[in-house]
């Protein structure tokens, strides 16, 4: 398998084999400069030019405050867990680090090393365009 080799802005990176997976998780209501944490985490990585960031948002949850947050009809809590997953090179991941540092994220941020087994488009291409089975 190969290493992530960097293109512009994350354009024409293939990934593959070991990488690093960063997951920062925050509340969904938690906001930088009136935009969602989630968004900003997620705008940066994209001009960071890393091979691709993900957001999920938790239907229940609890953090650091110990107060559970949940999507339940009844329930109050509309501050519900969001977890960004940024998967890339080591490298690359580790350099993106003092972003985060600048945005002060209140949640748990964690880094776990994983592997990559594809990476493509919707289309099947790989990041490169070219299709599975080498064509």
């Amino acid at each position: 398998m190969t290493a992530a080799v960097p293109g512009e802005g994350g354009k024409g990176a293939r990934l593959g084999g070991p990488a690093l997976r960063l997951t920062v998780l925050v509340g969904e209501n938690d906001r930088h400069h009136h935009r969602p944490l989630y968004s900003e985490i997620v705008h940066r990585a994209r001009a960071a030019g890393l091979a691709g960031a993900s957001v999920f948002r938790g239907i229940e949850g609890f953090g650091a405050s110990s107060l559970v947050h949940t999507a339940r009809l009844l329930s109050l809590s509309e501050d519900l867990p969001v977890a960004v997953v940024i998967v890339d090179t080591e490298e690359r991941v580790r350099a993106f680090l003092p972003e985060l540092d600048g945005l002060r994220p209140a949640g748990l941020v964690t880094l776990e090393r994983c592997e990559v087994l594809r990476y493509a488009g919707p289309d099947g291409a790989d990041r490169h365009g070219t299709r599975e089975g080498g064509a």
